[in-house]
């Protein structure tokens, strides 16, 4: 058989050093080509990844409550990079405030963010989580304990043991101690509460129904309208910048600040558990980790408007009273009936064991340790006007 004939110059390209370079040449076009195409597809793969996540929050839009939550989605879709998306949704887009959980536990909704006292009647103990008895402890206190005090566990037994709800949540956004509530006629003492047809929930309600007060539940937007329509004497809400926002101002001009009905609440943020756990690890951590970050600027925020909210309602005519001694006394005695009501539920007596062990060793820290401010406010801006 002839041999194909060669060309010198082809000869001399044959090299090992030339072949080499030739298949170096042709593997970086086509790696080049690779890319090319790559840089075309990836930002289609990049959306067709992006898993996005029905989340409502129980609050009506206009109030500072969806706010926080809307924070919180915010922080969660920036920190995802675009692979992970809550649907921010008002109450009532889905469900009612009060539905919220049931339909995250049937998939309905995704997620969503409320309080866990909305779920008293399907356990007391969740109240527990958002509106517990006043230990002389406010909000951060009771999420020093979910974090390092074993609430979260607690938390987490009581969602799916002993409840065995498709759910898992967390606890954040520490609220400051929340007024007795709005009033058509100046609450003197505890016999004016007497007979009163009130709004509150959770805990809150027992021990109202403890102090003879006829306690109706309701989500944020019935209140003022049944305040005004005369279906309540007193209702309270949580802070000067929602109860602006709702318009309660707008049907009594009395509103009694300081109650230990729930002086140490905080939000609720859940998701459907089949939803979560179907998402990969780095998701799961930023959705709790997003919770706890959102949790401090939520309480950064709440100083700047509240205070703000509450100089406004002064402007706008709102008489603002402090609840009276008698009032809180009260309310305490009525704490201790409630606690030995409800601690008849092995688990309640247990939550409530762990928080008081918690709070009786941090308070008799503080108390001991930490400086008076109200000598220091004094000094610098005078005694304090009472409200």
């Amino acid at each position: 058989m002839k041999q194909p004939i060669q060309c010198p110059a082809t000869a001399a390209a044959e090299t090992p050093e030339r072949a080499s370079r030739r298949r170096f040449i042709t593997g970086a076009g086509g790696a080049a080509a690779g890319i090319a195409v790559a840089g075309i597809a990836m930002p289609n793969v990049s959306r067709a990844q992006t898993v996005s996540l029905r989340f409502q929050s129980t609050w009506p839009a206009r109030d500072i409550f969806h706010e926080f939550a809307g924070d919180y989605a915010s922080l969660v879709n920036k920190l995802a990079g675009g692979r992970l998306r809550l649907d921010m949704l008002p109450s009532g887009a889905v469900v009612g405030p009060l539905q919220l959980q049931d339909a995250v536990v049937k998939g309905t909704l995704d997620g969503g963010h409320g309080v866990t006292a909305y779920w008293y009647n399907r356990h007391p103990a969740f109240s527990l989580f958002g509106t517990p008895p006043a230990l002389g402890w406010k909000a951060d206190h009771v999420l020093g304990w979910v974090k390092y005090g074993g609430g979260q566990a607690l938390y987490d037994e009581l969602v799916q043991q002993v409840l065995k709800l498709d759910l898992v949540g967390f606890l954040t956004g520490p609220m400051p101690s929340q007024p007795l509530g709005w009033f058509r006629r100046e609450i003197t003492g505890p016999a004016d509460m007497q007979g009163m047809r009130y709004r509150t929930v959770g805990l809150a309600a027992e021990l109202a129904r403890e102090m003879g007060v006829a306690v109706t539940v309701m989500g944020a937007g019935d209140i003022v309208p049944a305040l005004d329509r005369g279906l309540l004497d007193g209702a309270e809400f949580n802070n000067p910048s929602s109860d602006r926002a709702l318009g309660f101002q707008n049907v009594t001009r009395t509103y009694m600040v300081g109650s230990y009905h729930q002086s140490a609440e905080m939000f609720e943020i859940i998701f459907n558990k089949k939803r979560y756990d179907s998402l990969p690890e780095e998701m799961q951590t930023i959705l709790r980790v997003a919770a706890e970050a959102s949790s401090a600027d939520m309480a950064w925020k709440a100083m700047d408007r509240y205070s703000a909210d509450l100089e406004a309602l002064k402007a706008e005519g709102v008489n603002v009273v402090k609840t009276p001694d008698s009032v809180l006394l009260a309310q305490l005695a009525a704490w201790d009936k409630v606690i030995a009501a409800k601690s008849a539920d092995p688990f309640f007596q247990k939550v409530l064991d762990s928080q008081k062990q918690w709070a009786r060793r941090i308070l008799s820290f503080e108390n001991e340790y930490a400086v008076r401010t109200d000598l220091a406010f004094q000094h610098f801006f005078g005694a304090p006007t009472p409200p």
